[in-house]
């Protein structure tokens, strides 16, 4: 397949790997990627996810045009397509764990649909990021549609989708498609997630889940999150955190 999982201690990387074909995205990818964010999320050693491309200098074109123009006209495959791109979508933006998508040159389409899902975007100087709908006559789902107007409002969302042009790294940064630009985007995301993976994952992942439901409408607390909060002061985590507080030294959570 052209989807792996490497994992290197607490760091895990799913690569795509098709790079033939620029990385674009077949059904069968689309289904399986859910698969492997799944095995990241379910082993206890993984605190972070890294989504990256393979071969350096490519990142994705999006979901595979020639599979679309062969297939199209099977109503049961559009229905089954349309499910499996969700689903990779739904597995990053729901994972319980942090996900960094590293971008190196072209995000484009159904990439840049992967790559909004995740919870950070550090690319190249050379990316260019791009949802051209508009391009082929298709329409994306409300769905995805909404993952790009959570990072970077309405108007740049209808301006992204209106026109279908691509942004070089500056410009995505400038509007908050992206979080960071970075020489080697693959190292700055790795250092990053042991940083990250170095922290309370009780903490780490309560955030996660407070800013989902949040960014899904929720408006103030509930029973759950006012139980994340005070749960908190219970748990290995914040007795290690005050003990290396106190003294002086780095928690080891």
């Amino acid at each position: 397949m052209h989807l792996r999982l490497e994992k290197d201690g607490p760091v895990a990387r799913l690569l795509v790997d098709r790079p033939d074909r620029r990385n674009a995205m077949t059904q069968a990818m689309w289904t399986q990627l859910p698969v492997l964010v799944g095995e990241a999320m379910a082993d206890d050693a993984i605190r972070v996810l890294i989504l990256a491309s393979a071969t350096p200098g490519l990142f994705c074109a999006g979901a595979d045009i020639n599979e679309f123009a062969a297939c199209s006209a099977d109503a049961d495959w559009r229905v089954a397509n349309q499910a499996a791109i969700r689903s990779s979508q739904y597995a990053l933006a729901y994972a319980q764990k942090p996900v960094i998508a590293t971008i190196d040159g072209d995000c484009v389409g159904g990439g840049c649909g992967l790559a909004i899902a995740c919870d950070l975007r550090i690319a190249s100087p050379t990316a260019r990021l791009g949802i051209t709908p508009a391009k082929l006559g298709i329409v994306y789902s409300l769905f995805d549609t909404k993952l790009l107007v959570d990072l970077v409002g309405p108007a740049r969302a209808k301006r992204i989708l209106f026109t279908g042009a691509l942004h070089d790294a500056d410009d995505a940064l400038a509007i908050g498609l992206i979080d960071q630009i970075a020489t080697d985007p693959l190292a700055a995301a790795d250092s990053l997630a042991r940083t990250i993976a170095a922290n309370a994952q009780h903490s780490v992942r309560s955030s996660k889940a407070i800013i989902r439901r949040i960014l899904d409408g929720q408006a103030d607390d509930d029973a759950a999150t006012l139980a994340l909060f005070r749960d908190a002061f219970t748990l290995p985590d914040f007795a290690e955190g005050v003990a290396a507080f106190r003294e002086k030294r780095r928690p080891d959570f």
